[in-house]
Order: C-alpha cells, then structure tokens, then sequence
C-alpha cells in the first residue's frame, strides 16, 4: 500500500531539496539521488525531480546542477538544450548527452 504523506511533511522534504540544491557551486552538479539522501530520504530521487520541475526561484536555486546517476543531463524546465546550455556555460563538459567527470 503507498505510503501518504501529510502537506507538512511533503512541504518540509521541498525546502530540504531546495536548500540541498542552493548548495551546489557553480561549476559542479550532484545527482537526483545525492539530492534525495542529502535532503533525508534516499529513494525519494524521484520526487526531487518532480519538486525542481516546479522550482519557483531559478535564479537562487540553480537545478539545471542536478542531472541523472548516470551521468544523463536529465529534465528541465526549459528543455534539455537548455540545461546543457548552462552547464556547459558553467564549464562542465558534456558528451553525447552525458556529463563527463
């Protein structure tokens, strides 16, 4: 049976995420599951997705910095093209869709 989540709690877990990704310097990424861990709940990567998709505040909280395990760039709100615009602004390297480490 899925768990249910109170409005406080899933409001709390948001500004955890927010805070997370505030965090992250320009010129380096983290990924949705470090997100997750680092806001206290591991296997919610997902979610953390889902909350930047809404990042009301682009500008304070730079999301296009988070990308997939994988090394994938992942979603964003403006487009895919538009997140490895930026990152690679920021001098990240990126092959074939990938982020290089």
């Amino acid at each position: 049976m899925p768990r249910k989540f109170s409005k406080n709690r899933t409001n709390s877990f948001r500004k955890r995420v927010y805070e997370v990704v505030r965090k992250i310097p320009q010129g380096e990424v983290a990924t949705y599951k470090e997100v997750a861990k680092l806001a206290g709940s591991p296997r919610a990567y997902r979610a953390v997705g889902n909350i930047l998709n809404k990042n009301p505040n682009l500008e304070m909280i730079s999301c296009h910095r988070v990308i997939k395990s994988d090394g994938r760039v992942g979603g964003y709100k403006y487009g895919k093209n538009k997140k490895t615009s930026l990152l690679k602004k920021e001098g990240i390297t990126i092959k074939q869709g990938r982020v290089i480490f």
